[in-house]
């Protein structure tokens, strides 16, 4: 860590190490001579003056890249990538001709930046499949534990634990399904070309369209691509980076609601993220648990919803086949919000594998409310037994308004229960209403709605993947 300048926080305590190193310059220029050696590869295989012994020179050194040589020549030329293609070529003497041959800038800078994006989408994709793996086994443990559910965050029915985390699953599956369509969908640029008419190309070939093609396929299939972009610019469209930072956006989006209800629930005592055994809560009060992980997804969220709005700016200030002023916004947001993407789902899997409950508690706060939500059924039991209907519906509204009154201006327990006990009009004993008052019988078919989610959707997606499930990030905080 330096001390003396600043360090973005995601590379100093957020960030996974895998994230940070595809957004590395090592990563990115590696990817560079990956991509002038399929260029290569291809124009020797289709007949260009490129010869089998300079291909195999430049694989010799694709890895070990002399950064001195590359970086005091972009102080000379100010130019990262003619700098590169120089310094590939001082190790590269019989190469050094042909290295970039027909391609500008945005051949390799275009084209790693899809490949970067697709790994960075795959390692993010693993990541949510550990998360809905931890919830879904937290969601099955919990199915059947009646707690009190919200509108307008006041208590209204039952749920259950159980099924309250499947509505967190279900949204992290919405951020696959979205997070799987952007990999499905990235092509590479190819070789365009400066303008993307492919005109250098074209000239190389001799006029040869189907050779200009076909180099473009080759050069896909040597970096694990199945297509390029069908027409393009010099560049891509930004909307390609808009479009998955829209899917990142997604991911802070469900993260920042499960973070929102998770403190919560840890204010109302019924459940807390992990608490390290050593952990401080408050340096002035030293009985405090904060929910600190929760609140830094909340942060984290806030930042990658914010910063999503730039590709997109960007996408819709590009002039005719490019302009430069998509570069340095560029290089900061997508990048930023792929290491704010790993950071959120980091913690987000820390705190999913270790969710305390506490039943005792959310069962007192269920039977403080249940006689209110159990008046209907109470209701129909005395009708049953020869009640007005209307009459008890009457009582039973004059009883609930003193009862909520003496609780919440005197602060006194509910005595619903004994209200209507002892009103006669009810003709119900204790026994048989405290019958009525069991928890489990006001959450619907939340036990059954568990199953059939866990079973038919989540569990499926859950062992076609049983080979990711293995992330357990280490948290620098």
């Amino acid at each position: 860590m330096s001390r003396d300048r600043y360090e973005s926080p995601f590379c100093t305590r957020y960030a996974s190490a895998e994230m940070q190193y595809l957004f590395s310059p090592d990563k990115k220029f590696k990817t560079w001579r990956k991509l002038w050696i399929a260029l290569a590869k291809a124009e020797h295989e289709l007949g260009l003056p490129v010869t089998a012994e300079q291909v195999a020179e430049l694989e010799a050194h694709a890895e070990d890249i002399n950064y001195d040589v590359a970086e005091q020549r972009e102080k000379e030329v100010r130019h990262d990538v003619m700098s590169h293609v120089y310094a590939y070529g001082v190790q590269c003497p019989q190469a050094k001709g042909i290295i970039h041959l027909g391609a500008t800038s945005c051949y390799v800078g275009d084209n790693t930046d899809i490949i970067i994006m697709r790994e960075g989408l795959e390692l993010l994709r693993k990541k949510l499949i550990n998360v809905i793996a931890h919830l879904a086994k937290f969601a099955e443990a919990h199915k059947g534990r009646p707690c009190l559910a919200y509108t307008h965050l006041q208590p209204a029915q039952l749920t259950t634990v159980g099924k309250r985390a499947t509505l967190w699953i279900n949204e992290l599956l919405m951020d696959l399904e979205d997070v799987e369509h952007r990999i499905d969908g990235l092509a590479l640029l190819g070789s365009k070309g400066t303008t993307g008419t492919q005109a250098s190309f074209l000239a190389l070939f001799d006029g040869d369209h189907e050779k200009v093609k076909k180099l473009e396929q080759l050069i896909a299939a040597s970096l694990g691509f199945d297509k390029v972009v069908p027409v393009s610019g010099q560049t891509y469209s930004r909307k390609v980076d808009s479009r998955v930072v829209s899917a990142l956006a997604g991911i802070a989006e469900s993260a920042s609601k499960f973070s929102y209800d998770m403190r919560l629930l840890q204010n109302f005592k019924e459940m807390e993220e992990p608490f390290e055994k050593h952990q401080i809560g408050s340096s002035a009060m030293a009985y405090k648990r904060n929910p600190m992980r929760s609140e830094r997804i909340t942060a984290l969220s806030r930042y990658l919803l914010a910063n999503s709005l730039n590709p997109g700016f960007t996408a819709a200030t590009q002039w005719f086949e490019r302009t430069l002023d998509d570069s340095a916004n560029k290089r900061i947001a997508v990048a930023e919000a792929f290491l704010a993407a790993d950071a959120i789902l980091n913690i987000y899997i820390n705190v999913a594998d270790g969710l305390v409950v506490y039943p005792k508690v959310i069962r007192q706060r269920v039977m403080k409310e249940l006689p209110f939500m159990a008046t209907e059924n109470i209701m129909m039991r005395a009708v049953k037994k020869g009640g007005d209907r209307q009459q008890l519906h009457e009582r039973i509204r004059q009883h609930s308004l003193a009862a909520a009154k003496r609780v919440k201006e005197d602060g006194l327990d509910n005595d619903l229960i004994d209200r209507i006990v002892a009103d006669p009009a009810f003709m119900l004993d204790k026994a048989e209403i405290e019958n009525v008052l069991t928890p489990e019988r006001f959450t619907g078919r939340s036990v059954a709605q568990v199953e059939e989610f866990l079973g038919e959707i989540v569990n499926p997606i859950l062992e076609q993947n049983r080979g990711l499930l293995d992330a357990v990030p280490e948290l620098t905080v």
